[in-house]
């Protein structure tokens, strides 16, 4: 197979060897300088060096109820047993998290429960935290990710606007509950392909 390359926008197509990527690097950096030239612009200017790629494990926090009603299978279950919802949400995240090798911290709001603590559980590989009285599920993930993201790649899964912007703020990557629901199936299905069924 032949590999193409659009000089235009440095994009391949086909098998690539790494100095064809190189290649189509250098031919996007073309591209970059050649639109800036036609817009009369000149390239950002940085002024802080990059951020180091955080070693150590991958974090990923979960809004629990979030996800429990945007999923339309976990909506449904919950409308029956809130309970079963969350245990299979439990489930999904653990075989999510083995294949992906993250470290997942799934969180529950509790904040309407009088006297309640925080309580925090181990569930296979899987942290799930239920948050104490008037706390909710956003503060206790707000607070986490400030403090994981300094040292750690941290992605929070929630689709409330607010604490995506809030979590970006910190250093962390967002996805919404839909577009991880995609990212579930897909690795369920690579799983299925792996164990051949």
């Amino acid at each position: 197979m032949q590999t193409t390359i659009d000089l235009a926008t440095g994009t391949l197509a086909g098998e690539v060897t790494t100095s064809e990527r190189r290649i189509a690097d250098l031919a996007g950096l073309f591209a970059d300088e050649a639109a800036r030239a036609a817009l009369h612009t000149a390239p950002a200017a940085a002024s802080v060096p990059a951020k180091p790629v955080p070693a150590g494990p991958d974090y990923l926090l979960v809004d629990g109820y979030n996800v429990i009603f945007a999923w339309d299978d976990l909506r449904k279950l919950a409308d029956g047993n809130l309970d079963a919802a969350r245990r299979r949400l439990m489930d999904i995240l653990c075989n999510y998290a083995g294949y992906r090798r993250c470290v997942p911290i799934l969180v529950f709001d509790a904040y309407k429960v009088r006297g309640g603590a925080r309580e925090v559980e181990q569930y296979h590989n899987l942290y799930v935290v239920y948050t104490r009285e008037a706390e909710t599920a956003d503060m206790y993930i707000e607070r986490a990710t400030h403090e994981l993201a300094k040292e750690h790649r941290t992605r929070v899964v929630s689709s409330d606007g607010a604490e995506q912007i809030i979590v970006m703020g910190h250093g962390a990557l967002r996805v919404s509950a839909r577009a991880f629901e995609e990212e579930v199936r897909a690795v369920e299905k690579e799983i299925r392909e792996f164990l051949g069924e």
